[in-house]
Formats: C-alpha cells, sequence, structure tokens
C-alpha cells in the first residue's frame, strides 16, 4: 500500500490510523533517511495507540517502553548498534515477541534477528512534488 502525504500533519494521521489498527505482539520497520519524517510518523503511531507523554527518537538509549496506551508500545533506533549481541543484552526477543506494538527505525541493520512477519513502513521525499511531500509505502513482510 503507497499513501501520500503533502504535510507533517497528514504524516502524522497517517501514523494515527496505523497505530489504532495495531495489535499486541506486531512488530513495524521504519526505513527513511533522516529528516524524512520518521519521528512525526511515531508520534502519529503512539497517538493512535492512546499514548499521550511526548515521543522521541531514542538513539542514544536503543529502546523507550511506553506503558500508558492499549497496548504497550516499544520504540528502538537501532542506528547505534555496533553489533546484533547488543540487542541480546537488551533482551529484544521480549519486546519483539511480548504483549505490545514494537516499532524499529533502522531494522535493516539487525535484519537477521527480525521476526518471520513484520509490517515495512518506508518514508521517502519527493522534492519534485513539493518540500513536505512523502511517499509513505507500508508493506507486509514474510520471511522464511
Amino acid at each position: 500500500m503507497v499513501i501520500e502525504s503533502y504535510s507533517p500533519e497528514e504524516t502524522l494521521e497517517i501514523g494515527r490510523k496505523l497505530g489504532q489498527e495495531a495489535l499486541p505482539g506486531q512488530v513495524y520497520t521504519l526505513i527513511g533517511d533522516l529528516g524524512v519524517g520518521k519521528t512525526v510518523f511515531t508520534q502519529g503511531i503512539a497517538a493512535g495507540l492512546g499514548i499521550e507523554e511526548p515521543i522521541c527518537s531514542p538513539t542514544f538509549t536503543i529502546v523507550q517502553e511506553y506503558d500508558t496506551g492499549r497496548i504497550p508500545f516499544y520504540h528502538f533506533d537501532v542506528y547505534r548498534i555496533g553489533d546484533i549481541e547488543e540487542m541480546e543484552e537488551i533482551g529484544y526477543e521480549d519486546y519483539f515477541y511480548g504483549d505490545g506494538l514494537t516499532m524499529i527505525e533502522w531494522a535493516n541493520l539487525i535484519e537477521e534477528i527480525l521476526p518471520e512477519t513484520y509490517k515495512e513502513i518506508t518514508i521517502e521525499k519527493d522534492l519534485d512534488k513539493g518540500f513536505d511531500y512523502r511517499k509513505i509505502t507500508i508493506r507486509e513482510v514474510k520471511r522464511g
């Protein structure tokens, strides 16, 4: 599925709708360059889960946990992961296979430990269509 957004508000709303549909145990991966709107999108997902506290990228902590929504929300940013063993030290399996929604930014860096099924969300800019234009592609990935 491809969705076009022409403003940060639309990107937030697309995330909100996805958050409203999220089920316990789902994993979403989020792919996009710096400044493409990953945090805005993630804020929308959190809003769709009923989380009202501020959402920011967990760049230096690797994972942020939010327990105030209808299901727990685990927000990973694995950009700074040097090796998969760091994910094992965090206990990633408890999150990936737990009772919440797991969102992983830069998931391509840990592809070998992703679950068999997950939603891959890609956000891309196209300056020919405007500064705030985003193409958001959502697809179900089934490995193996």
